[in-house]
């Protein structure tokens, strides 16, 4: 896809997790590159915060105050567009007590309901929608969903599910023209980190992925023409990270 701020013009799309993070830079990307974006998180004043007045007053980017975990909260926004171009699943969550030995019924219910649960109810309430534009899924995964890190099995385990749902789904509705990338990234410099155990030093943080790196991957994915797709998108900090050495 091209650079032009107009690339996309015409675009109807969906991004969760939009109040902070990856979610909020891909849908500042997508917007400025001319589609018309429906931001998701459960902090509305942050989507608009991060959004700025002119966005907000330009008419393209809209806020929802919704929790991916919700499932009745979700299934109502099946009805926002008729037809949706891509939809960007970027909501995620970690805790400190991720341990497997500190894990609890309830924190791991936490985990898988956001990481994993919210990737489906997203996509069945808007596969109509997809349906009728053979739109594109993006699921932000991450590499801990293919490799052991520290992130906790918890964490890992729903990543995995998000990578396998977006294999087994996209075997199941290729011919209805509805593609799922799963985009996954290595440790980034985004909010979430503030949840480990130990947080990372401003020193290890400038050596992460930024945010808008893996913006720019899920809209580059998006972007592709129709006769093409990336099923599986991993991106690594070049100075931190290797393939299989996550940690």
């Amino acid at each position: 896809m091209t650079a032009s701020t107009e690339a996309l013009a015409g675009w109807r799309a969906l991004v969760s997790g939009a109040s902070s993070g990856i979610g909020l830079a891909t849908a500042l990307v997508l917007h400025d590159r001319g589609a018309t974006v429906h931001a998701l998180a459960r902090r509305r004043a942050a989507m608009e915060a991060g959004a700025g007045e002119e966005r907000l007053a330009g008419g393209r980017f809209h806020v929802h105050a919704v929790d991916v975990t919700d499932a009745a909260a979700v299934g109502a926004l099946a009805d926002l567009e008729e037809s949706l171009d891509v939809l960007v699943a970027a909501a995620g969550v970690n805790i400190p007590r991720r341990r497997l030995h500190q894990l609890t019924p309830e924190s791991w219910d936490e985990l898988v309901a956001t990481n994993l649960s919210g990737v489906y109810y997203l996509v069945g309430a808007l596969l109509p929608a997809l349906r009728a534009a053979r739109g594109r899924v993006i699921i932000v995964g991450s590499v801990s969903g293919a490799w052991p890190d520290v992130s906790g099995p918890a964490y890992q385990a729903a990543k995995a599910g998000a990578l396998a749902f977006a294999r087994g789904a996209s075997l199941e509705e290729r011919e209805r023209g509805v593609t799922f990338t799963c985009v996954m990234p290595g440790v980034v410099d985004t909010a979430i980190l503030d949840n480990r155990p130990e947080p990372p030093t401003p020193e290890q943080r400038a050596q992460m992925l930024q945010a808008e790196d893996v913006a720019a991957a899920c809209v580059f994915a998006a972007g592709l023409p129709g006769r093409a797709y990336i099923p599986e998108l991993t991106i690594l900090p070049a100075g931190v990270q290797a393939l299989g050495a996550t940690s």
